[in-house]
């Protein structure tokens, strides 16, 4: 148990199922015990089977947490020691259903003495503890259906990562990958247009001297991610957010919100009220993102580009 002093909460797993692994093999014994001919795992679908008769798999499997396929096996297991059995629902001919047998029913009288033995000896146990493990579990269950412990890890990973990623502004040693990273993501989903070429091709000519920028997202001092803000001649609009890609390799790393993030603050660090941008629905991630920044979906406006679908605006508070 000394590993688990140098590994911490690392694994959190491995203790659990160690704890479940006590429990389980004490919940054997105490069956043998009682003379109940059980199996721990079956425990549940037996609870739920002495409550009401004719129940379905889908029903149980939803019940007590556990998979269709993970009920099923349990079900064909107690079926072959005799303690369930399964047949067509008399209502709904389409439906099977699942009920203890006579040797499952006569199971319900002989366990009483065991619930109540086994779970005063549980109350007597969190007695002796300085944590109540019942309302441990129920606080944890709770919160992890709200955000998984994966998504928790990888809000931390985005967290760590994105400390090593730093916004610049254009040079022109970034010149190919501000090129490439739109090329390779326009390519991927659609097809470059004339006015991707211009841009990308010439961007001191299209952007910088027309009064844009372009940001670069660094990872490790690497160019991972680019956008730019191109300069509008528009009454309701001061830039274009436009040419925001991010490498494939960096994704997760939180880089389209840091970019996006940036621009805003350098339009509003040139006196920028409004900003515009184009899209396309399909893709989500990029909507998604655009939403969390704050634009909001316009129509009405022409657009150079045949990919794009969806218009949308950010007003920025002087």
């Amino acid at each position: 148990m000394t590993i688990f002093k140098r590994t911490g909460k690392m694994a959190l797993g491995s203790r659990l199922r160690m704890l479940t692994a006590k429990f389980t093999d004490d919940a054997s014994s105490i069956y043998n015990l009682y003379n109940i001919d059980m199996q721990p795992k079956w425990f549940p679908v037996f609870y739920v089977l002495s409550e009401r008769d004719d129940v379905t798999i889908t029903e149980i499997a939803t019940e007590i947490g556990h998979s269709q396929p993970s009920v099923s096996k349990i079900v064909r297991e107690m079926a072959a020691k005799g303690l369930v059995i399964e047949k067509k629902d008399s209502a709904d001919g389409r439906r099977n259903v699942v009920q203890l047998s006579v040797t499952g029913k006569e199971i319900i009288g002989k366990i009483q003495n065991q619930y109540e033995d086994v779970n005063n000896a549980v109350e007597a146990l969190s007695a002796e503890a300085s944590n109540d493990l019942w309302k441990a579990i129920e606080e944890w269950e709770f919160l992890l259906e709200q955000k998984s412990l994966f998504q928790r890890v990888r809000e931390q990973r985005k967290a760590r990562e994105s400390s090593f990623v730093e916004i610049v502004p254009y040079e022109a040693k970034y010149q190919s990958a501000f090129r490439e990273l739109n090329v390779e993501w326009i390519s991927k989903y659609f097809k470059m247009e004339e006015a991707d070429y211009k841009s990308l091709d010439h961007p001191e000519t299209y952007i910088l001297d027309r009064g844009g920028c372009i940001l670069v997202a660094l990872y490790r001092n690497e160019p991972v991610g680019v956008c730019a803000l191109i300069k509008m001649e528009d009454l309701d609009y001061d830039f274009e957010l436009a040419k925001m890609a991010v490498s494939p390799k960096a994704q997760g790393m939180n880089i389209g919100w840091l970019l996006g993030n940036a621009a805003i603050e350098k339009a509003h660090s040139l006196g920028a009220k409004g900003l515009y941008l184009e899209s396309n629905t399909i893709l989500k991630p990029a909507i998604s993102l655009y939403q969390k920044l704050g634009f909001k979906k316009v129509t009405g406006r022409p657009t150079p580009y045949e990919r794009a679908n969806i218009q949308m605006e950010l007003l920025i508070e002087s």
